[in-house]
């Protein structure tokens, strides 16, 4: 682990948020498998870094519940009610689409559940590949707008002219420690 990551997790400790390393994408969902019990229940947010480290196939055969929007055949009133209750679960799993050297981390939602989700869910992980680490805050913001959220327009086949993004939330601080923890991984992972 360099000076920087080191620097960075120091700063989310300061701020009443674990922040955690890890190499690779195998030893980020090893490391949350150890997080989470295996009687938890679990939401997530739509991400793609959530999808490369296959946690929720690891998740649900090890026999939790996973709050999972995105299973085939579900109609799209059954795919809002699974994010509303994600939001309940005993965990919540989600990526950031950006995160400063300072510690703050950048999201941007199309429905709502993920930002609500991070805010408010009993217990929080967050994902990041060392790909989404930017010098500041307006850096982040920059890049979750500029290059994340097309990315997830063209990923989503989602029409250009409807909002995708339609809130946006950044975390500077945690006020109930251990509530917040953010795994940086270091590879690349989403965008």
């Amino acid at each position: 682990m360099d000076k920087k990551i080191g620097g960075l997790i120091k700063n989310w400790a300061k701020n009443n948020i674990t922040g955690l390393y890890c190499d690779n994408k195998q030893a980020a969902a090893d490391k949350i498998l150890e997080i989470i019990p295996g009687s938890a229940s679990i939401g997530i947010s739509g991400s793609v870094t959530v999808e490369e480290i296959g946690i929720v196939k690891r998740l649900e055969s090890r026999g939790n519940k996973v709050l999972n929007q995105y299973k085939p055949g579900i109609s799209r009133e059954e795919n809002l009610q699974v994010r509303r209750k994600g939001i309940d679960a005993d965990y919540y799993l989600a990526s950031a689409n950006a995160v400063s050297e300072k510690g703050e981390l950048v999201f941007l939602s199309a429905y709502g559940n993920r930002t609500a989700g991070i805010s408010y869910a009993k217990n929080v992980i967050v994902i990041c590949g060392i790909n989404k680490l930017v010098s500041d805050l307006d850096s982040a913001i920059k890049r979750a707008k500029e290059y994340a959220m097309p990315l997830n327009y063209k990923r989503l086949n989602w029409d250009a002219s409807q909002p995708i993004c339609c809130q946006a939330l950044i975390i500077e601080a945690e006020i109930n420690p251990d509530r917040l923890k953010v795994i940086l991984v270091g590879e690349n992972l989403g965008f």
